[in-house]
């Protein structure tokens, strides 16, 4: 009976646990697919970047966890405007999934300074990515789509704009379902979107992270789905004539 009773104990305390692990808001039936703290170097053979050079691993310091670090800007050019500084977490393409990262902004206090976070990336002319700036306008701070085009703003919902602060990191959340082509993004609170969009253009497709044209750090990756398949991403090649 003791034993019974201790055997129950264990497996009610390791449920609480799992409990604890997943988030608020993460549905029963999606995993922890991928996870990234950024505690060694080796860290960043897990993305594709749109330039390898701009990109560094940021050690752990005072209250700064080990980051992946966007330090310079990209010699890149899309063949269509979008953002120019792109990391993807390489090996695995998502469909429905929840993306949570800390991001600090690095850059500048202006009306676009940015953070970008891409998702549904079938190549680096067809995705989908949240730009989270200072400001917004038909540029900035809303969801966009780049579909073989310069990217345009598909957003519902979008607030006027997010204070990235200085030296202040922040806990952001993409939602995304493919079956009702339903995007949600979530800056701190993460109870109330900042941005919604529907668009049903791609599928599965990779995930990634990233700039418009500032500086910034990544940590503390968690991408949670239902699903992950394994696949590597494709290079960027970049277009020297004029973008759009």
């Amino acid at each position: 009976m003791v034993r019974s009773l201790l055997t129950f104990s264990l497996l009610l305390l390791a449920a609480a646990a799992r409990a604890e692990d997943k988030p608020a808001g993460i549905p029963e039936s999606y995993k922890l697919q991928y996870s990234q703290d950024f505690a060694e170097p080796a860290a960043l053979k897990d993305f594709v970047f749109s330039d390898d050079t701009a990109w560094r691993h940021a050690e752990a310091k005072d209250d700064s966890p080990g980051a992946l670090e966007l330090q310079k800007q990209s010699r890149y050019t899309p063949q269509f405007r979008s953002p120019f500084n792109i990391a993807l977490v390489g090996g695995q393409t998502f469909g429905d999934c929840i993306v949570e990262a800390d991001c600090l902004q690095t850059g500048k206090e202006y009306g676009h300074r940015d953070m970008v976070f891409v998702f549904g990336f079938e190549g680096p002319d067809r995705y989908y990515y949240t730009h989270i700036a200072t400001k917004g306008d038909d540029h900035a701070n809303n969801i966009f789509i780049v579909d073989k085009a310069p990217r345009l703003k598909i957003s519902t919902k979008t607030n006027t704009g997010n204070n990235w602060g200085l030296n202040v990191w922040h806990k952001v959340r993409i939602d995304r379902r493919v079956s009702d082509g339903s995007v949600k993004v979530y800056f701190d609170d993460l109870t109330t979107p900042i941005m919604e969009a529907n668009d049903k253009t791609f599928g599965k497709g990779w995930v990634g992270f990233g700039s418009f044209d500032d500086t910034g750090k990544v940590s503390r990756i968690r991408i949670w789905s239902p699903e992950a398949v394994k696949a590597q991403a494709p290079k960027f090649v970049s277009f020297q004539q004029k973008v759009d």
